[in-house]
């Protein structure tokens, strides 16, 4: 099957592709901006942090139930009122270097009723040996 492509043509007759827009999700969705943030080097007992923007691309409230964590060295907040369909919000994720050593990726796992299921983004860093 072949991709199509539309055309628009403005008053002066030059034609310009037209980007097709997607049409929202059936039910409520969650799409983040980024699955995966790297803070790339830090040290020992440092605390960072990051914020995931998503959107509700549904047609309907997305409400988050619970978010996870792989470890209590990262904390979460999210909110806790519904996202209603078009709209952006974030969960913030701060992660404790201390006591870890060497590279690190903290899956973060979003349950909520989006029509995908569960979600999950990914925090990475590496913390570099003291000097």
């Amino acid at each position: 099957m072949g991709q199509t492509t539309a055309v628009a043509q403005d008053s002066a007759g030059q034609v310009a592709p037209v980007e097709a827009v997607a049409p929202p999700v059936a039910g409520p969705s969650i799409q983040f901006a980024e699955q995966k943030f790297d803070f790339g080097d830090i040290k020992p007992g440092d605390v960072v942090e990051h914020t995931f923007q998503f959107t509700n691309n549904g047609t309907q409230p997305l409400i988050i139930s619970n978010v996870r964590t792989t470890c209590g060295c990262t904390a979460t907040d999210y909110p806790k009122a519904p996202v209603m369909p078009g709209a952006t919000a974030s969960i913030t994720a701060r992660f404790n270097s201390a006591g870890k050593r060497g590279k690190q990726n903290k899956v973060i796992t979003v349950e909520s009723n989006a029509v995908q299921g569960s979600t999950q983004v990914i925090i990475a860093t590496n913390i570099a040996a003291a000097q």
